[in-house]
């Protein structure tokens, strides 16, 4: 799975989390991502609260595209997104390749190579 791979793909309905040694590999594809409980992590840095709002209110076009939804925490002058997917494994959480689109599509928009 490389960045472009997930730079081309939309989230589909997932039912079974990746397992670890995909995680670990994806994870090497993402520039500031990490595992962190279950999910996969990234905080970014801004200026100000404003643009911490307008960095919530770009990639909220994302996020409602592709219909799969990070927990996002919300500071001055930061954002903490956290991705897992609900539906793998029974319910019971996990990580899919739906949480890596996502963070590769929020990432190319902030450096200006998203295509949407």
């Amino acid at each position: 799975m490389t960045l472009d791979d997930l730079l081309s793909r939309e989230c589909s309905h997932q039912t079974v989390a990746l397992p670890e040694s995909s995680v670990a590999a994806a994870l090497q594809q993402l520039n500031g991502w990490s595992l962190e409980s279950g999910f996969i992590v990234k905080q970014y840095a801004f200026k100000n609260y404003y643009e911490t709002l307008a960095f919530i209110n770009a990639i909220a076009f994302i996020i409602h595209a592709e219909d799969h939804h990070p927990e996002l925490t919300v500071g001055y002058n930061r954002c903490t997104v956290r991705f897992n997917t609900h539906s793998v494994n029974d319910g019971q959480g996990g990580i899919s390749e739906n949480d890596f689109i996502c963070a590769a599509k929020i990432d190319a928009l902030l450096t200006g190579s998203f295509r949407a």
